[in-house]
């Protein structure tokens, strides 16, 4: 299986995740697929971001997330590598072996990475039993770790940009904020602090940016606005 498939909207993170489900397959050859989870805190992370090498690999994770049993929640939940060197002989997850099973998957493993808040795990599939060795655990533990450093330090720098945009946008709208809330206290006789609480309050209730907001207070100088205020 190959051409790994999104099962989320595509951001860098999610890039990162379908890259990580690629060379995860790759370096086992035994492998007939790869799915990789991302998620942050200590739950899992299946309302997050997943990918897959096949889709019909995808159910897999479904099947998983609705049940709550499965190897990724297992790996999820104790940290450790969690699945099956033969799902025939396998007892546990009995709706992911069942499904497993019809589709042709005979043996599974799921490496789990945690980095900060972020968790990762690595799913590998195998059409025969006994998947994984100990070159490919080697390996696909390195490709796992490194993937989930880079998509921490991903998500760091978006959210880094992120604050830098709101911080200039704050400061552009700073000047006509301070504008409005001098016509306020023109209008209304206040102070610079009930001015800006008022003008706050009045962008709650009318469900508008407090920006979009000042900037009608000052195209109109004020005109209507105890009006607006007493409504």
């Amino acid at each position: 299986m190959s051409n790994a498939t999104l099962e989320q909207p595509v951001d860098v993170s999610a890039r990162s995740l379908v890259r990580l489900a690629e060379e995860a397959a790759l370096c086992a050859p035994g492998t007939c697929g790869a799915a990789a989870t991302l998620g942050g805190g200590d739950e899992p992370p299946f309302e997050t971001s997943t990918a897959v090498t096949h889709p019909d690999l995808a159910p897999l994770l479904d099947v998983q997330a609705e049940a709550g049993e499965g190897p990724v929640p297992t790996a999820m939940r104790t940290g450790e590598p969690a699945g099956a060197d033969d799902l025939l002989a396998e007892r546990r997850w009995p709706a992911y072996r069942a499904l497993a099973l019809e589709r042709g998957v005979r043996s599974s493993v799921t490496l789990p990475f945690r980095h900060h808040e972020l968790t990762v795990t690595v799913t590998l599939c195998g059409f025969r039993p006994g998947l994984m060795d100990a070159r490919t655990r080697i390996v696909a533990t390195l490709i796992g770790d490194l993937a989930t450093r880079t998509i921490a330090r991903d998500r760091a720098y978006e959210r880094a940009l992120t604050e830098v945009d709101q911080l200039d946008t704050a400061l552009r709208s700073r000047p006509v904020i301070d504008q409005a809330c001098g016509i306020l206290m023109h209008v209304l006789g206040c102070d610079a602090d009930a001015a800006f609480d008022l003008l706050r309050r009045q962008s709650q209730r009318t469900n508008s940016r407090l920006a979009d907001l000042a900037e009608r207070v000052v195209a109109t100088k004020g005109a209507g606005l105890k009006a607006a205020l007493a409504r």
